[in-house]
């Protein structure tokens, strides 16, 4: 396995790419990915890293700033919302100037940002510094994508957008029992140091070794608010992104903070517990993007699309936050799994976009979606602090009823994302058919009363009520599904409560006692 992945990354940096070779003069295959892939992928390792390591710091910071779970929640989300805001302008930044001088640029700020993190006496420079690394990481992903873009076939996007997410996942596997040993022997404020020195080094190694593509910087200009505005107006894009913003959003903001929380407050397990379950879940997310991404190239050459594989992965990722809520015994380990490696499919997402759109507006159209996906993860995030904060503390610990009305309530959004994403398009037909020589030639004989006239009217009167009869019937067939599906779900969700609640237990001990 460790020789066949290696190779698969070669030979997809060696394919063509506009015609001509990706390595610009004679040399290894090896080259670009040397060069561009894995520079990117350290900047993108420690965004990830930085994403998720609140999780973990969480008990020492709450314990030495005496911290609610609402300021809580917006510390963590902080980082998501200056994510959020610069997504748009470094679109705009990344297809003017090349990935290479804005990644390089950005990170300097995350470093920064990370020293006013580890200095912090209070609660305002924690979000500052939060604030800081979340704007300086902004274009972690955004400019490894624009740089796979410009340097890899546009068929081969989907794998090495998943080899990409799946090295800088492993920032999120970084963020959990490694972490917790550094934490354990320097304490919060000194791995903030370390981190702040590597982003440093990251930052110059980007700048130093990542060689200039001409193609990085396009000769128009200026187009950056007309690109944006067809973005958010186009109906394919509008399809996608409710389903990958709320999912992948979700994703992060349990991955990043609430996954730990309800693990300790809600299913009572230890500290070395809480860590093992971030591990199998920064795993499964580093794991994920690479399935992703080789199952989307080898399932396309067989005629299945990345939104198929999109809508089932999503699908998968519910039903786990379903299972989880229902507390279902014997299988955390698999359902976190499912939660963490649902944020890997930004491999599909982005996929799916880079299809559809030109490759020199790539990096709006890429900044417009991630713009969606932090600006969820911060909703969750804050959000979830409030609606818990609802409910009492007893012991140290909220009630179970607090997360499960939160996280059910995220559930039912990403549901209905779901829905709209795997709904029907329809078309009108006539209008297609319009076209049609035949109708062209009986264009100007629609006047008169000849029986050829007569019949040619009687068949396109036949012919649209035929359509509309069948779109109603499918509109039918449609509400029908979606009926029983949530019929379904409710009557699952109540037998599923029953079977686990504890007055069924004594019920059936009971009757096992009474037998013979």
């Amino acid at each position: 396995m460790q020789r066949r992945l290696p190779t698969d990354i070669a030979r997809v940096a060696a394919s063509p790419v506009n015609g001509g070779p990706v390595v610009p003069a004679a040399g290894s295959a090896w080259r670009p990915v040397v060069l561009v892939f894995l520079p990117f992928a350290s900047g993108y390792y420690l965004s990830y890293l930085y994403r998720t390591i609140n999780a973990l710091i969480s008990p020492p910071l709450v314990a030495e700033f005496t911290l609610r779970p609402a300021d809580l929640g917006l510390l963590t989300s902080a980082y998501f919302l200056a994510f959020g805001l610069i997504q748009l302008p470094l679109g705009v930044l990344l297809d003017r100037y090349g990935p290479r001088r804005v990644q390089s640029a950005f990170l300097i700020v995350a470093s920064a940002g990370a020293v006013v993190f580890a200095s912090a006496g209070g609660l305002p420079e924690l979000i500052a510094g939060r604030a800081l690394i979340g704007l300086g990481v902004a274009g972690a992903l955004m400019a490894g994508l624009k740089a796979i873009v410009l340097w890899f076939p546009k068929e081969r996007v989907a794998l090495a957008n998943g080899w990409f997410i799946m090295l800088g996942a492993l920032g999120a596997v970084s963020a959990t029992a490694p972490a917790e040993f550094l934490l354990a022997h320097v304490g919060w404020r000194h791995l903030f140091a370390i981190l702040a020195a590597l982003t440093a080094v990251s930052a110059i190694a980007i700048h130093v070794i990542v060689p200039e593509r001409r193609s990085d910087v396009p000769a128009a200009t200026g187009r950056g608010a007309t690109s944006l505005g067809a973005i958010y107006s186009n109906p394919r894009f509008w399809r996608l992104a409710p389903l990958s913003a709320t999912c992948i959003g979700t994703a992060w903001a349990l991955q990043g903070l609430w996954a730990a929380p309800w693990l300790t407050d809600v299913d009572g397990f230890s500290r070395a517990i809480v860590v093992r379950h971030l591990l199998v879940m920064a795993m499964a997310l580093s794991a994920a993007a690479l399935m992703l991404g080789v199952s989307a190239d080898r399932l396309r050459r067989r005629g299945i699309s990345h939104a198929t594989l999109l809508a089932l992965t999503c699908t998968s990722a519910i039903a786990a936050q379903l299972a989880i809520v229902l507390n279902i015994p014997g299988l955390s380990y698999v359902l976190w799994a499912a939660v963490g490696g649902v944020g890997a499919v930004t491999v599909l997402s982005y996929a799916i976009l880079a299809e559809g759109f030109p490759k020199d507006t790539i990096g709006r159209v890429n900044g417009a979606l991630n713009l969606l996906h932090v600006g969820y993860a911060f909703l969750v995030q804050a959000a979830m602090g409030v609606i818990i904060q609802q409910w009492p503390v007893h012991d140290g610990h909220v009630p179970a009823a607090a997360y499960r009305t939160a996280f059910a309530i995220n559930i039912a959004v990403q549901m209905a994302a779901l829905i709209w994403f795997v709904r029907p398009e329809w078309r009108i037909v006539p209008e297609v058919l319009a076209a049609h020589p035949i109708h062209q030639m009986a264009a100007g004989r629609r006047r008169g009363n000849s029986e050829a006239v007569i019949g040619y009217r009687r068949a396109v009167e036949d012919w649209d009520g035929r359509v509309r009869a069948a779109r109603v019937q499918a509109e039918s067939w449609r509400l029908a599904a979606i009926g029983s599906l949530l019929i379904a779900g409710v009557l699952g969700t109540t037998l599923m409560t029953v079977a686990l609640s504890s007055e069924v237990v004594p019920h059936l001990i009971a009757a096992e006692a009474a037998r013979p």
